[in-house]
């Protein structure tokens, strides 16, 4: 009840924020820079030349501002945008000239690569003008496709794992990366510089109602060797592209009617063996469904078929040496868009909605999705979201479910906003069967650098999972979070409390039964003096969890000096203390020969450890990181590292190998991961991608290749073949455990 009232009051003071903004903010300090969108009748070709003449109508947006590395100059190349629309679509050209056309870096050629190996341009647009949310269109001179949508400005208050890629982290409340829209981009290059040219149909944009309207807009451009990354908006230092509270204003969107609709077929052919069921039976499944999409004013309806997912890169196996369960991220396509709308709660941590919860069981089977809809857009100002899914049955797992999601947000200014949430999981053949969660959460700005949220929820599990007179305990969740962000100052501090039975079985909790503290504070220092040391950024942070009866479960003080070099590199000396208290035994280490247990107590470990990479734009990169200290009753030392190779934008390979030698009086273990990809790319959207993964943690090996000749928003022809095998060791191989050869074609059909 607490938790509702407080959920209530950060509500009300949201609202008096909005009404009476801080003074101290950035953008009543100056006026927002404007740009115009110019009307044209015949669009041009996207073929990264930039050489049309309907180009020259538009007014060019010359005026950049640096963000790094010294913030408030002048781009130090002179760069040029011009934007246009047909009706059908915005038509961004950008000419960013370079007095040092070879030393342009081009950075990879895969879909949503990292932007920090090259030199890239891109745009966020604001199409609600809200000052929170928005789409993310990039490219590098490799003429990659880079897109993502943004929710509370890039920030979702979650738990980061170490070492997570966005891509890893998934959408993480704020940044969905894995999303991928319709839409076009080509570049070029020359003696003066690189050229891009993007279309992007207002099918794929969502925003309000009206024929001419005013957007929120950003520009930014990145100049790899030089580290050089500007604005047209500025932003400052501690900001990103994301801070849409600081973007500027696109007039003159002359807007269509939004309704549109469009539906992608898909049919499927492979072969599988499971050996541990059948191992002399081959299967030969073949499947054929659609997802569809259907546009109105600004609401979106997904609808989905006998939802197939074959094309979907695997996870990536990771060692896991704590007592909790790791998060992966969600990758098929259909639950992407628009994931940052009904994401809420602590992202990784206690995730009130979690979509991989729906056709994957806990033991990672998957469950055949039936079909289904979705509901997404904006009512009079709301965001609004509703989500039907429905699953069949896995004999002996799970019986046939539906899934129903509701959500509301209403975005206020002074970058505030508030929601609520309800999510039900329900047996279809038995109606006693279910488990709902019910949240409501919010969000308050004051001034430009402290941000609070507050989110607080309660589930309810069928009686039929209790024993006669069983009853349940705290079913509630709650949490406060307020971040800190200037110049020099950066800190954070999270209460957070999960009750012993809060059970959101279509989210994401990594334990349950505790309260919960965290509180960092870090310090930025620059060094325009030396020009290969860019800043240092020393932190601590603390966090711990306690049971109900003040029982510490974990305790952790972590103090870094992390220092970052003007390549881009990074090395960081840390110190951590972890204490992890254990009520009754911990089994640690279990493989087909092995079974160690830690015995029950609470042990306090003193880490010694090390994070170090070098520059990625380079052809030869690396990442890692080791530790030393104590471990429970005993010790370990390890870590891992990951060598990157890539050649020219073509060629992009990397091995990951992470290996921990632990010693205990219990018991000796070591545990070993390797990861091997390779891809190579044809063009930006015809590549053969490869990943090995060696776990003895698991023993298995399994290898994932997949061949792409995709069209638009991931549509196209795949081939992929996936195989597993057991093995006891690096060198030993057991029985197969699968293998199967999938080939997929999906295409987008416009209907309207």
């Amino acid at each position: 009840m607490f938790a509702f009232r407080f959920g209530a009051a950060l509500a009300a003071a949201t609202l008096v924020a909005a009404v009476h903004p801080h003074p101290g903010s950035a953008q009543s300090a100056q006026p927002r820079p404007t740009a115009t969108v110019t009307r044209i009748s015949t669009p041009p070709v996207i073929d990264g030349h930039l050489d049309d003449d309907v180009w020259a109508q538009g007014p060019a947006i010359t005026r950049f501002i640096q963000r790094e590395p010294v913030e408030g100059e002048a781009v130090s190349e002179a760069t040029e945008v011009r934007i246009l629309s047909d009706g059908e679509a915005l038509y961004v050209g950008a000419w960013l000239h370079d007095r040092e056309p070879d030393a342009i870096t081009m950075g990879e050629r895969m879909r949503d690569a990292d932007l920090e190996r090259g030199d890239f341009f891109g745009i966020i647009l604001d199409t609600y003008r809200d000052r929170q949310n928005g789409f993310i269109f990039s490219t590098t001179p490799a003429s990659i496709e880079y897109d993502a949508q943004v929710v509370k400005e890039g920030q979702g208050g979650g738990v980061y794992q170490r070492g997570q890629s966005r891509q890893q982290s998934g959408s993480m409340g704020g940044l969905n990366v894995n999303w991928d829209g319709s839409w076009e981009v080509a570049t070029s290059r020359d003696d003066r510089g690189w050229y891009a040219e993007f279309r992007i149909p207002f099918s794929t944009l969502r925003y309000g109602s009206g024929d001419v309207q005013t957007w929120g807009m950003n520009l930014v451009r990145r100049i790899r060797r030089k580290n050089e990354e500007s604005f047209w908006s500025p932003v400052a230092r501690q900001f990103d592209l994301m801070r849409l509270s600081m973007a500027g204003d696109l007039e003159g969107v002359d807007v269509p009617t939004q309704r549109a609709g469009t539906v992608t077929p898909f049919v499927l052919g492979a072969a599988n063996r499971n050996y541990s069921a059948d191992p002399a039976t081959t299967d030969y499944p073949k499947e054929a469904g659609f997802d569809a999409k259907f546009s109105m004013n600004s609401l979106t309806l997904d609808l989905t078929a006998n939802t197939d997912f074959a094309q979907v890169e695997v996870d990536e196996q990771r060692t896991n040496l704590t007592r909790f369960p790791l998060f992966f991220p969600e990758k098929r396509p259909f639950f992407l868009e628009n994931a940052g709308l009904f994401s809420a709660g602590t992202p990784q941590a206690a995730d009130l909605f979690f979509t991989r919860r729906i056709g994957i069981t806990p033991r990672g089977t998957q469950v055949p999705i039936l079909g289904g809809g979705r509901l997404t857009g904006k009512v009079g100002g709301t965001g609004v979201g509703f989500m039907q899914i429905f699953t069949d049955e896995v004999s002996g797992e799970v019986a046939e479910n539906s899934f129903t999601v509701g959500r509301v947000t209403r975005e206020l200014p002074s970058r505030s906003r508030v929601g609520a949430i309800f999510v039900q999981r329900r047996a279809t053949q038995d109606g006693s069967d279910f488990n709902r969660t019910w949240g409501v959460d919010g969000r308050m700005g004051v001034g430009e650098a402290l941000t609070l949220d507050v989110w607080a929820a309660r589930t309810e599990t069928s009686p039929v999972y209790l024993a006669p007179g069983e009853e349940t305990g705290r079913e509630d969740g709650y949490a406060f979070l307020a971040q800190y962000s200037s110049r020099e100052w950066s800190g954070r501090l999270r209460l957070m409390q999960i009750g012993e039975d809060f059970n959101p079985e279509v989210g994401f909790v990594d334990r349950v039964g505790y309260r919960h503290v965290e509180a960092s504070l870090e310090r930025i220092f620059r060094f325009p003096g030396i020009s290969w040391w860019r800043e240092s950024n020393p932190h601590v942070t603390y966090r711990s969890y306690w049971d109900f009866e003040g029982f510490q479960e974990t305790g952790y003080l972590h103090i870094d000096g992390e220092i970052k070099f003007e390549g881009g590199g990074r090395f960081g000396p840390e110190l951590n203390i972890a204490t992890e208290g254990l009520k009754e035994p911990y089994r640690v280490h279990q493989t087909s020969t092995d079974t160690i247990f830690i015995p029950a107590g609470t042990y306090t470990s003193y880490i010694n450890s090390w994070d170090y990479g070098s520059d990625p734009s380079k052809p030869f990169s690396f990442l890692g990181r080791a530790d030393f200290g104590g471990f429970y009753t005993g010790n370990r030392y390890g870590g891992n590292v990951t060598v990157s190779y890539r050649k020219g934008e073509t060629l992009s390979t990397s091995l990951l190998v992470d290996h921990n030698v632990v010693r205990l009086p219990e018991g000796d273990f070591d545990v070993t991961l390797l990861g091997a990809r390779v891809g190579y790319f044809f063009t930006p959207r015809i590549f053969v991608q490869s990943l090995i993964q060696y776990s003895d943690q698991a023993e298995v090996w399994s290898a994932n290749v997949r061949f792409g000749w995709l069209s638009t928003a991931g549509t196209g022809l795949y081939v992929v073949y996936n195989g597993a095998q057991h093995t006891t060791s690096l060198g030993e191989y057991g029985e197969p455990v699968a293998r199967g050869l999938i080939i997929k074609y999906a295409r987008q059909v416009r209907l309207f």
